[in-house]
């Protein structure tokens, strides 16, 4: 039983570059290294609530809010996940750009958010994999995560 749909746009989400965003690797035994972010992506997850939602087995009491979003980007490869190896990491930041609303108040309601995400990767491509993490909750005691995959094109 799925109480929600959740769509992307674009999908897949698309990045370029140069960025003009910046991170910090901090080195214990050598200066710290700014560097610039390679790539940005923009896209926009829209949830809705479903009829689903409405069984009374669930015990879920309307409205559901969204109360976080997180991201976090793996490096890819053909659309599979591809894990630096050794000391290399994946280095992203985010921002949650605009948001129609963070409650759904009743069957069929939508909220999206656009996220703006900068990435850089140890493979120095832009293919990745961004997983969008929102939690919910009722008024209730009712409480989930849903993980939304964003697939970036190479």
């Amino acid at each position: 039983m799925d109480i929600l749909d959740v769509t992307v746009a674009p999908d897949p989400a698309t990045a370029s570059g140069p960025t003009g965003r910046f991170y910090t690797i901090e080195r214990a035994d050598e200066p710290d290294e700014v560097r610039e972010y390679d790539w940005r992506s923009t896209f926009s997850v829209t949830v809705r609530l479903t009829e689903d939602a409405d069984d009374e087995n669930l015990g879920l009491e309307l409205p559901l809010e969204i109360t976080s979003a997180t991201v976090a980007v793996q490096q890819a490869s053909g659309g599979i996940v591809t894990p630096p190896t050794g000391t290399e990491k994946e280095h992203y930041d985010f921002v949650i750009a605009s948001s129609s609303t963070n409650r759904l108040t009743a069957i069929g309601s939508t909220a999206t958010m656009t996220f703006d995400v900068w990435y850089d990767l140890p493979n120095l491509r832009k293919e990745a994999l961004v997983n969008v993490t929102l939690a919910f909750a009722d008024d209730g005691s009712y409480r989930f995560t849903e993980v939304v995959p964003v697939r970036v094109a190479p």
